[in-house]
């Protein structure tokens, strides 16, 4: 059964009619440019064909009611939808009917329910396309009429102000602007996204996604240090953002911060430098051109960002090692997750040869599995 019969089936249990519609918005996955954002930087994500597909009817009532995943069921008046009045995971698909401003086109009460075969947590954007999911079905049943934008900075509000998450438009604009063979340049100064080629299959290539026990490694904290050290370097240094600064900048940088304020301000640098030259490189040479600039990122991540661990280290060498043309580190997290750029000829060895290297170092055995560039945010039928 596919997810979207799945949910299909599901809202029909639970309403006892079928829905008047089904959306689907995809999972994320960063090729390059992590923790650029907050920092009103570059990154360079793909939508991943792992999604959220929402099935939704109206209700006459003045009531929403959501379904979850996990059979968790949320009901709450239309009207009460607002900042404060609900927690967990339903804070996300309520949130976005109140940023969007409640209700529209005549209609009084929604039922939502909610299925997805994007892996938990942060790294690859399942809040973000539940999101997006419920935003583009509310905009066509309410007959909104927003632009794809628009759209974005609702999920964004629904999430900063609803749920409390200081996320960025990395992950609701790869929801909305993926599509199949692109990835997508997110510059988060511009507030702009824009495909890039990125047509993995003709190049023989696969992107290989390894999940690691550090991918359950707190970090929030971490993070939210990253984040100040960055805030107070661009204030120090009289710029609003590091967004601000150029690699010729650094010489400055290094002349008036201390040495892990330095690291940090040179990682976001470099790293911005790095995704916009490997967008150039896919539109002129093609994938297999950027397998030195994702190494370089993974160096950038470990020894300016200090964002490693173990597991993902041995990950990275025993991919790389075996053929990958490139390999990092990618999510927001403590790096519990890699990708690897991979000849297709080469996936399988390359799979046995991470999985050796996790047993030959007593890891437990990591989760691997392959992604492609895929659609955005749609209506499925």
């Amino acid at each position: 059964m596919t997810l979207v019969d799945r949910v299909t089936a599901r809202f029909t249990e639970v309403v006892g009619a079928d829905p008047l519609g089904v959306w689907s918005a995809p999972g994320r996955i960063t090729v390059i440019g992590d923790h650029t954002d907050y920092n009103a930087g570059l990154s360079l994500p793909i939508a991943i064909d792992l999604s959220v597909v929402v099935a939704v009817g109206i209700r006459d009532d003045g009531r929403v009611r959501v379904v979850s995943p996990f059979d968790d069921t949320t009901t709450v008046e239309l009207a009460r939808c607002v900042p404060g009045s609900v927690s967990g995971w339903a804070a996300v698909p309520l949130g976005v009917l109140w940023a969007l401003g409640g209700s529209r086109g005549g209609a009084t009460g929604l039922d939502i329910v909610i299925d997805s075969d994007i892996p938990a947590g942060q790294d690859f954007g399942a809040s973000s396309a539940i999101a997006c999911a419920v935003a583009v079905a509310v905009n066509d049943l309410w007959e909104i009429d927003l632009g794809r934008m628009e759209l974005v900075h609702a999920c964004q509000r629904a999430e900063h102000d609803m749920v409390g998450t200081p996320t960025t438009m990395v992950d609701t604009a790869t929801a909305m602007f993926g599509e199949t063979d692109s990835a997508v340049l997110v510059d988060c100064q511009l507030a702009e996204a824009t495909a890039v080629p990125f047509a993995l299959d003709d190049a023989r290539l696969a992107l290989l996604v390894i999940v690691s026990d550090g991918h359950r490694s707190p970090g929030g904290d971490v993070n939210q240090d990253r984040r100040a050290s960055c805030q107070r370097a661009a204030g120090s240094l009289g710029v609003e953002t590091l967004r601000d600064l150029a690699v010729n900048d650094l010489t400055r940088v290094r002349e008036t911060q201390d040495e892990e304020t330095y690291r940090r301000v040179r990682h976001v640098v470099t790293e911005n430098a790095r995704v916009a030259a490997v967008s150039e490189l896919l539109w002129s040479d093609g994938p297999r051109a950027i397998g030195d600039f994702l190494s370089a990122s993974y160096l950038s991540m470990r020894d300016d960002f200090d964002v490693h661990n173990a597991h993902s280290a041995r990950a990275i060498h025993s991919a790389r090692r075996a053929g990958a043309l490139g390999a990092r580190m990618t999510g927001g997290g403590l790096g519990g997750v890699v990708i690897a750029l991979v000849p297709t000829e080469l996936l399988a060895f390359v799979e046995r040869k991470v999985h050796q290297a996790f047993t030959d170092e007593h890891f437990g055995e990591p989760e691997l599995f392959v992604v492609t560039p895929s659609r955005g945010a749609h209506r499925v039928y």
